[in-house]
Formats: C-alpha cells, sequence, structure tokens
C-alpha cells in the first residue's frame, strides 16, 4: 500500500475542504437560536421540586417551546415542558415542570451521582456563562433527584483529555436538586451557587443556555434551540441566549481536608498500617479564575483501572481518574485521541507498572482572562521511589485564544524536573515538550484543526517533532474526517502519552445518514468506510486498517452492526502475542467479520453483544464480547461483561484462549450514598481483583469512603492471596467566605 497516494488524496481534501464545504452551506437556513429574560427572584424557592403553588415562581414567565431531534426532527416535543429559570444574590435557580399524559411509564434507570442520563427519563441544562459559544457547564437530573454535572471544551468534539476537548464528567461542583413525580408528570428545582459557576466581571450579563429533555420510552429528545440530528447538548454555539443576568462578586474560597486510615497486608509483603492527612484548597482569584492548591494530595477513593487485552505490540491507553487532575483538564489538553497525548497526568503519581508514587503537593491556575483567552498553570512535586521514579516535579503552561466561529489558536509547554537520583546526574534528568495547536471553523459544520510538538530530551537528537492536519465536515447526512500525521522516532513526551513512535500516518472516514418517513419501525442506516495506515520511517507499510460497515438502528433503541475489517499488519520485530505463543517478523494480510448485537439500554434487562471473527498475524481468531445489564428500579444495577478469545496461530501449536471478565454491581441507598463492588479475571495474566467501595458524600467533592482492594494470583488452579488493601477516608469541605 502506497502512503504517497493517500497522502495526496487527503492532502487535497483537507487543502479544498473550503471550497466544498462553504458552497454546501451557503444556502442553509441561519440558526434562529431562541432568547429569553431571567428573572430576579424575591422570594427563595422552597426548594422541594415543587413549582406550581410556589409564590417564588409566581411572577416568571415559563420558556416553553422545545424542539425534537429524535425521533421526529424538527417537530414540537410531543409532551409540554416549562422551564422557569430565576436568580437570587447568590444563586441561579432552574424549575422545570416535564408534563406527561402517561407518567406511570416514565422510566428512572439509575440514581448514582453523574448516572447516565441517556436510558432515563431526564432533564439537563448546559450554560455558557462566558457567550464564547464553545465552552459550558452541564447539568442534570432525573425523576431520582440525581446530580450530574461536567464541563464542555470546545463543544465537546473529540474524546476528552484527548487534545480535542470532550465533556468532563468528572468535574463535580456543588449544587442542588430536588424533584417530584405526580399526576402531571415529573418537575425539579435546581439550585446552583454563582460560587460554582465562572463568568466575566459586568454587572449584568447574558449567557448562552440551552435545555435537553429525554422521554426515554418513546426515546424522544427535544431542545429549547433546535438542533441538528447530528448535534447533541453540547452543541454551544448553536445554544439560545438568556439575559438580564444580574451576578455577584464572586468571593470563593473553600478547603477540604482529609484524613485516612489504611491498613495492607498479604502473604508477599509484610502488614502495614498508616495514617495520613493532607488538604485542597480552591480560591476564586477572579469571578473567571481559580486557584487550587493540593498538600499530600491522595486518591484512596478512586475506583480501579479495567482490565484490558493486548493483541498488539503497541502501548495500551489507561485513562485519568483522579479527579484533581480532570478539572480543568480539558484547558491543557493537546493531541489526538489515545494516540499522541502531549500531556497526560498519568504520568504524574503513577509509575510506568501502575505503582502509586506519593504526590507531596500542588498548584494549579486555570480559566479565562476576559471572555475568549483561557490560561492554565499546573505545577506538581512527586517523591522519589525506590528504584522506579526520581523525585520530580512537573509544569504544564498552557494558553489558548478563541475566535469567531469556533476557531482557537493556543501554545502548550510541559516540563519534567528530576533530581538525577536514578543516573546520578541531576542536570540530564528532565524533559521538554512543546506545542502549538488550532482549530478553524469553516461555515456551520466544518472544521480544520491541527498542531505541531517537539521534544527535548538530554539523551535524544534529531527527529523529535510531530504534527497532524485533520479537516472535519458534519451535516445532517453526512459525516467526514480525513487527516495526516507524523511522530518522529526520537519524539519523547514523558509526560505524555503516545501509543507508538516513528511513523507517518494517514485516516479518513466517512458515514451517511439514512432516515425514510415510510418505515414503521426502522430509524436509521448509518453505512460507513474507514482506513488508518502507519508507514515507518523507512516505508515500511506497519498497519492498514480498513472497516466497512452497515449500522441498522430501530425505533425500539435496538441495533445490529454488520461489518468486515481489512487488517494488514508488518512486524518488524519478534514479539510474544501471550506466554510461549510468538509472532515472527513478516507481513500479515488478514479479513475479519464484524458483527453487533444492541437491544434497548433503558430497560430492566439489556444485551450488548460484539463478535469478530477471522485472521490474526497468520492464524485466525474468534472473539466474543457479551455484556448483560440488569437494574431492579433506580437503586440496584449490575453488569457483567465478558471478553473471550480463541486464538490458532496455525504454527501447529494448540489453539489457545484469552479471557477477561468483569462484573459490576452497585446499589443507591439515595444519590448521596451508594456501595459499589467491581470484580474483575484475566486469564492471561492469571489475576482476580476485587475492589469494594462505599461512598457518603457530603458535598460534590467530599465525604466518607471505605475501601477493600484485594489482588489473587493464580498457581497451579489455585488463587493465593497475595495483597489485601483497606483504607478508609474521611474529607470536609469548609467554604470560608460564604
Amino acid at each position: 500500500m502506497n502512503r504517497t497516494f493517500f497522502y495526496q488524496l487527503l492532502l487535497t481534501l483537507i487543502s479544498t475542504s473550503s471550497l466544498w464545504i462553504l458552497p454546501a452551506l451557503s444556502t442553509a437556513e441561519p440558526i434562529k437560536a431562541p432568547h429569553a429574560t431571567a428573572q430576579l427572584l424575591t422570594i427563595q424557592p422552597l426548594l422541594d421540586g415543587k413549582i406550581q403553588g410556589d409564590p417564588a415562581w409566581a411572577k416568571t414567565v415559563p420558556i416553553r417551546d422545545f424542539w425534537q431531534t429524535r425521533p421526529e426532527l424538527g417537530e414540537p416535543a410531543s409532551q409540554k415542558t416549562e422551564v422557569y429559570l430565576g436568580y437570587s444574590e447568590n444563586m441561579l435557580y432552574i424549575g422545570v415542570i416535564c408534563h406527561d399524559s402517561d407518567p406511570d411509564q416514565i422510566i428512572v434507570s439509575d440514581s448514582r451521582r453523574d448516572a447516565d442520563l441517556s436510558e432515563t427519563d431526564s432533564f439537563t441544562v448546559i450554560i455558557d456563562s462566558f457567550l464564547d459559544r464553545q465552552n459550558g457547564f452541564v447539568f442534570g437530573t432525573n425523576p431520582a433527584g440525581i446530580e450530574y454535572d461536567g464541563q464542555i471544551t470546545k463543544e465537546g468534539s473529540g474524546n476528552f483529555g484527548s487534545g480535542a476537548g470532550g465533556f468532563n464528567l468528572n468535574w463535580d461542583t456543588n449544587w442542588r436538586v430536588k424533584t417530584q413525580l405526580g399526576d402531571h408528570g415529573w418537575s425539579l428545582e435546581m439550585a446552583i451557587p454563582f460560587t460554582s459557576l465562572r463568568y466575566g466581571k459586568q454587572a449584568v450579563q447574558k449567557w448562552g443556555f440551552n435545555f435537553q429533555r429525554n422521554i426515554r420510552r418513546i426515546n424522544e429528545t427535544s431542545y429549547w434551540s433546535a438542533l441538528g440530528r447530528q448535534y447533541n447538548l453540547y452543541r454551544v454555539s448553536a445554544a439560545g441566549t438568556i439575559g438580564n443576568i444580574k451576578v455577584p462578586v464572586q468571593r470563593n474560597l473553600k478547603v477540604t481536608p482529609y484524613g485516612l486510615a489504611q491498613s495492607i497486608d498479604g502473604n508477599n509483603i509484610a502488614a502495614d498500617s498508616t495514617n495520613e492527612y493532607g488538604m485542597d484548597v480552591k480560591y476564586s482569584v477572579t469571578p473567571s479564575l481559580t486557584l487550587d492548591l493540593t498538600y499530600n494530595t491522595d486518591f484512596a477513593q478512586v475506583e480501579n483501572d479495567e482490565f484490558q487485552i493486548n493483541l498488539d505490540r503497541f502501548s495500551l491507553f489507561l485513562p485519568e481518574q483522579r479527579p484533581f487532575f480532570l478539572e480543568n483538564a480539558g484547558q491543557f489538553a493537546v493531541g489526538a485521541p489515545r494516540e499522541i497525548e502531549l500531556f497526560f497526568s498519568r504520568r504524574i503519581g503513577i509509575s510506568a507498572n501502575g505503582q502509586r508514587i506519593p504526590i507531596k503537593g500542588g498548584a494549579r491556575l486555570s480559566g479565562k482572562v476576559g471572555n475568549s483567552t483561557n490560561v492554565g498553570f499546573l505545577h506538581m512535586s512527586a517523591e522519589a521511589l525506590s528504584d522506579s521514579a526520581s523525585q520530580n516535579d512537573f509544569t504544564v503552561a498552557r494558553i489558548n485564544r478563541e475566535f469567531r466561529n469556533r476557531s482557537s489558536l493556543g501554545l502548550l509547554l510541559v516540563n519534567r524536573s528530576g533530581d538525577g537520583s536514578l543516573n546520578d546526574n541531576p542536570q540530564n534528568d528532565y524533559n521538554r515538550t512543546y506545542a502549538i495547536d488550532g482549530r478553524l471553523g469553516i461555515g456551520k459544520d466544518g472544521s480544520l484543526s491541527g498542531f505541531f510538538a517537539k521534544t527535548q530530551s538530554p539523551h535524544l537528537n534529531g527527529d523529535d517533532t510531530a504534527f497532524l492536519l485533520r479537516t472535519d465536515y458534519n451535516s445532517q447526512k453526512w459525516s467526514y474526517r480525513g487527516g495526516i500525521s507524523n511522530v518522529g522516532g526520537n519524539f519523547n513526551p514523558e509526560v505524555g502519552f503516545i501509543k507508538r513512535s516513528g511513523y507517518d500516518k494517514a485516516d479518513f472516514f466517512l458515514l451517511r445518514r439514512i432516515r425514510s418517513d415510510s418505515w414503521k419501525k426502522l430509524y436509521e442506516l448509518r453505512p460507513h468506510i474507514a482506513y488508518a495506515g502507519y508507514w515507518g520511517e523507512d516505508d515500511f507499510y506497519e498497519t492498514g486498517f480498513w472497516h466497512i460497515d452497515q449500522h441498522w438502528e430501530w425505533k425500539n433503541s435496538y441495533e445490529i452492526h454488520t461489518g468486515v475489517n481489512l487488517i494488514h499488519e508488518g512486524v518488524r520485530k519478534a514479539f510474544n502475542l501471550t506466554s510461549g505463543r510468538r509472532i515472527e517478523p513478516g507481513e500479515y494480510d488478514e479479513e475479519e467479520l464484524n458483527l453487533v448485537l444492541k437491544t434497548d439500554q433503558g430497560a430492566p434487562l439489556s444485551l450488548f453483544l460484539r463478535t469478530k471473527k477471522g485472521g490474526l498475524f497468520g492464524g485466525e481468531r474468534v472473539q466474543l464480547n457479551p455484556s448483560i445489564r440488569y437494574r431492579i428500579g433506580e437503586t440496584f444495577n449490575a453488569s457483567l461483561s465478558w471478553s473471550y478469545n480463541r486464538i490458532d496461530l496455525g504454527d501447529g501449536d494448540t489453539p489457545f484462549t484469552i479471557n477477561v471478565g468483569s462484573l459490576r454491581m452497585t446499589y443507591s441507598f439515595t444519590p448521596k450514598i451508594s456501595v459499589q463492588t467491581l470484580l474483575q479475571y484475566n486469564d492471561s495474566t492469571d489475576i482476580l481483583a476485587t475492589n469494594f467501595r462505599f461512598a457518603w458524600l457530603t458535598s460534590a467533592d467530599a465525604g466518607f469512603y471505605l475501601v477493600y482492594n484485594e489482588t489473587r494470583d493464580d498457581d497451579i488452579g489455585q488463587f493465593l492471596e497475595t495483597r489485601k488493601e483497606w483504607t478508609l477516608k474521611y474529607s470536609k469541605t469548609f467554604d470560608l467566605m460564604n
């Protein structure tokens, strides 16, 4: 396969994208986003979820017009929704009546904080408090009254933390919500402190708003500001505007101390117990700029990483889960999804083998200067770990300027500075990454984006750059994405993530959405084709992946995906696929059938099944990935997932299997009190892991946690205990200025 052909093709598409995108958009009707006015409330709402009869809302004119995105695009919502929006001196209030002609059929699938709102009746709001049309805060709930919140960066494009922006569900802030079910349907009241938001300095402001309501039993999604079928609530540029919001002068100083007791025991380690304490501080330097300080940072309440199977010779990606690093992480994200992360916070406080490295403390300054310049500064100090890591200081600096029509330009600096304890040379214990990135919005549905980066390492010279250039187009009928990228053989972002190094890549994706009013049960067809090709610096064709697929989606939420994968693997050096099974150098061309079955995920019992059958490195593989979910009301949720791989390498040896399974069970006593168990098994590494977690949240970012972790290794069919760990942690937030 010749990469020159793909480079020329993609460069032609990218360079002419403005010519073929803009004419298609020139005849489109401009979006007429709605406007409304917020009401100063002279009486504080009772906040019991009941709107009717509460005198606080008596003079507020509700927002009533909602428009469907699905199932009937552009049609008025089938059920009436009334949104009341007001504010007091320190609080933003949102009251909503979700009328329902059949309230007994309202679906409530979960009551945990931040539980998925797509498989339940729900109401969600996005707030663009800077009116920059790119970023925002999300608040949502369901009839159980859960608190669901997150941050949107660059309209949620791409995967979070991967350079293109995204949705950060791990952003948590303090607010309250109450709900009520009744003959009318259900209603809710949100109270969001102004100190939980960020905004400009003007006394009276206009903010971007959009509201989304889901009616799960009929798969209806509707919005106040109408959206095309290709978009969701994160499309901030299409949000409506609400004016007359009188904001207070921001006064915010919160201190969250914690205390921790931990006991560790096992047959391969000496029993040990420790007591620790630490503290986090949050201070609003300005209404739009926040300083976070941390001392002796601990993440004992964080869930364990999920087991993964690696059937190639490239690095696995394990996502960041620690809340301190995830808050405002979109400010620091530059790169390509799970492939080139120029800053990857898991490099701080976690060793290459997953061992925790104590973090002494750090600081983060993040937010906006003015209404269009995002700034971020992060400095963390981690202790040394014997024979594994030197004492390191990490510094990340980021500035990003936003322009009209979803455009931006930014700079990034990442620095690691060690004490040289591992190599006895402090002057050469460092690594730096420099990058410039940008995005250009083209018309309503198109964009160009990319970055250029360089690293500096004392032991590497030359060939230490990387770049990416990408074009995207997303209309109601067509989606297209194409790009080219290069990573030098000495490109070495030690505080980042790269899946592989020393390559050129060309990729594209093309999808068509097809709907018809004549279909009685079928909702949408999505035929699509994708390609990704990698070439080494010597033009060796390392990887080629063609994916040709058809998605069939029914109105009852069932889906079937039928696809074919055409795979090329060029292996330079022999490697072990699993213990004792070796893949020799050579070029392998394979074909693979792909089938996905998906039932209604909002039902009490649901199934997801992915199957693959085809070639693998000259042999054959059968892969089954079933997942079963069962729930009882909104309180109990259980999911069982399994990955089965049967592999015959065709080398005359016996075929072998690799299994990875997980069982997750959660019971929610209330939206703030829950217990969760996660069991994981991997027979390729012979490990059984148990994680038990009891959480009682006193606020969004503090509470009581009891965590138990156990890991066992398999020895000749018997599980032998290797490690037990009990952790008890309590934290509490003190608001010192309000």
